[in-house]
């Protein structure tokens, strides 16, 4: 795959911090690139073709922001991308850097991304819905199915789905951006691994770059992105919590993990998504 792509004279090392995809780093003559290989089953059940997904959000990304470029694909098999690797570390630890000013430089990227229009609402892989409402219970449901499958005990999420008929564009939200998926350098300099992308609400973003945080206390950001919270906006981002915080107690028992303390953490943050719920 990777000489059809036209790399020649190349070596391959693993990379760490993956949980789901195999990645990988790849250096030659013709530049620095990130392999991912998709596993041969998804475990949850919107896990699948990922890759796929990482793809298109590329493609539509890196034209507005920071985003790795597609160098090639290959989905004959066990689905692969390759795409460009872009400077920068994780900003996840950081003590190293500016953090207001990362913060505002990623409050005008993310604005940028959420320009990005789609076709309808979901997931891309999945199929899309006409209406988010439609889109975000079909979500949900999967949820609690797979919660079902795996012998996960949620709690009782009470869903307000009216709130939901507030979003009339689907916008492209990449919902894995907490500071390990955010490089920077000086500066901003990449939002990486956009395999959980989906079309819907902007408000989704701000959950995960907030994970176990109140997005309304991050004054930079949400100035430089130009967003001002209603009472509408806060059921809507307590009931996107609730769905992720749903999602990371469900994948760890397909991903064997078993650290509690993490899954205090989680079980504590949804609570407090489901008290605004309530």
């Amino acid at each position: 795959m990777l000489e059809a792509a036209g790399l020649t004279d190349f070596t391959v090392r693993p990379l760490g911090g993956g949980t789901y995809n195999e990645v990988y780093r790849v250096t030659s003559p013709e530049g620095d690139f990130v392999l991912k290989i998709a596993p041969d089953q998804p475990g949850l059940t919107y896990e699948r073709h990922l890759t796929r997904t990482e793809a298109l959000f590329c493609r539509l990304g890196s034209s507005v922001a920071p985003v790795p470029e597609v160098v090639h694909t290959d989905f004959t098999d066990r689905d692969v991308l390759l795409m460009t690797c872009l400077p920068g570390e994780p900003l996840h630890g950081r003590s190293d850097v500016d953090r207001p000013s990362i913060r505002r430089q990623l409050g005008t990227a993310v604005a940028k991304l959420h320009e990005v229009t789609g076709p309808g609402f979901g997931y891309p892989q999945l199929g899309l819905h006409q209406t988010w409402r439609e889109a975000f219970t079909a979500m949900f449901d999967a949820v609690l199915n797979d919660a079902e499958r795996y012998g996960v005990t949620l709690p009782e999420i009470p869903l307000n789905t009216r709130v939901l008929d507030e979003v009339k564009r689907p916008s492209l939200v990449h919902f894995d951006l907490w500071d390990g998926n955010v490089l920077t350098d000086t500066g901003l300099t990449g939002l990486v691994d956009g395999e959980r992308a989906f079309w819907g609400d902007p408000v989704a973003e701000f959950v995960s770059l907030a994970l176990f945080r109140e997005i309304e206390d991050d004054e930079d950001f949400l100035t430089a992105y130009g967003f001002e919270f209603t009472d509408s906006a806060r059921v809507r981002l307590a009931t996107y919590q609730a769905y992720l915080y749903s999602i990371m107690l469900t994948e760890r028992v397909p991903r064997g993990l078993t650290d509690r303390e993490v899954e205090r953490l989680i079980r504590e943050a949804l609570d407090k998504a489901l008290a605004v719920l309530a």
